[in-house]
């Protein structure tokens, strides 16, 4: 239970930083707040922050799927 608890997580992480990354929510966002001089190190962040999340997928998808129960051995 807890590994799809964590592939639902990197996913969604995954989901939300591709969403900051590719359209102007989060430059709308930050320049609304006043924090708009931060755009120009939005790259330094997200795209390290999407690469992390995408190999969490993969991890956490690929421990899911070695722990899923075998049902050949209780039949």
């Amino acid at each position: 239970m807890r590994e799809n608890k964590w592939f639902i997580g990197s996913l969604t992480g995954f989901f939300v930083t591709l969403l900051c990354c590719a359209t102007p929510l989060l430059v709308i966002s930050l320049g609304l707040l006043g924090l708009g001089a931060w755009v120009g190190y939005l790259d330094y962040v997200l795209i390290p922050l999407l690469i992390v999340f995408l190999i969490l997928v993969f991890v956490s998808n690929k421990k899911r799927k070695n722990t899923s129960p075998n049902k050949d051995c209780c039949s």
